[in-house]
């Protein structure tokens, strides 16, 4: 049985896993960022938690299309005081950062996951996680999120994306990193257009490496108010009928706002075509 270990816990992959979103930024694409607010933070957790989320990410920096970085001072007054009150959750915690001091000190207060929309690229971030026992989620992204949505174009973006990934996997192979520890994320608007990011969707298997496993992070993203043209607020549907597609196309994780109507729409496709 295949499964990702991921600090303390191991999780099995016979069933496509549900990550809970934890904004606490000011300014999330989505309208949920909660910086500043630890109670509500905390209860927004607590709350994915009871609707049966598998794992919850929390990132303390906005990565929206044209946002500026935070300052390391500020992510870290954000990030910690949440951590600290979520170590008896009782699920894997990811931290979506990508500064290796950030990442040293989520682990030290319990976090179990990096995710990483650099992929470890970023001076001493590998080095921050080898020797740990954290799972570490390796994402595409061409550009940065300051400037990624200026014209971002490829040749072919499913080889892009698959070589790109290949190589990351293969520099943490070679750090020590095992293979059971990683994930794979291709990057949904993260430097592609709206074709761009269909086209992964459509071969979104092809992006397997060495049968790691994949996660599709689309929820509410822009991409399906372009498909539908609704704003942020009003794209469930549209993001539970996207994280779906992504899971009957091979995503073992989906990375999703709304996670007690992705379970139940998951519970439905599992129901009529178990795996």
């Amino acid at each position: 049985m295949a499964i990702l270990r991921c600090g303390a816990f191991e999780l099995p992959l016979t069933r496509p896993l549900v990550m809970g979103i934890v904004n606490l930024t000011p300014d999330s694409f989505s309208g949920d960022g909660l910086a500043g607010n630890l109670d509500r933070a905390v209860g927004q957790a607590r709350q994915q938690i009871d609707a049966g989320a598998d794992l919850l990410d929390i990132g303390a920096e906005s990565s929206r299309p044209g946002a500026a970085p935070t300052s390391l001072e500020e992510e870290r007054r954000r990030l910690m005081p949440v951590l600290e009150a979520l170590g008896d959750c009782g699920i894997p915690i990811s931290v979506d950062t990508y500064k290796p001091e950030v990442m040293r000190e989520a682990l030290a207060h319990g976090a179990s996951m990096i995710n990483d929309i650099y992929a470890l690229r970023m001076p001493g971030a590998l080095d921050a996680v080898a020797r740990s026992d954290c799972a570490i989620c390796l994402m595409h992204m061409q550009g940065d999120p300051l400037g990624m949505q200026d014209g971002p174009a490829y040749t072919s973006v499913v080889s892009t994306v698959r070589a790109f990934l290949e190589s990351r996997v293969a520099v943490a192979g070679a750090a020590g990193i095992a293979k059971d520890r990683l994930i794979l994320d291709p990057g949904f608007g993260f430097g592609k257009t709206l074709e761009h990011n269909l086209e992964l969707l459509r071969h979104f298997a092809q992006l397997s490496i060495a049968g790691l496993p994949l996660l599709a992070g689309i929820s509410r993203k822009s991409m399906l108010g372009a498909i539908t043209s609704r704003p942020v607020d009003r794209r469930l549907a549209a993001s539970v009928a996207a994280a779906v597609l992504a899971v009957q196309r091979g995503a073992n994780i989906v990375r999703v706002h709304d996670v007690e109507e992705t379970r139940d729409a998951l519970a439905v496709r599992a129901a009529l075509d178990p795996d």
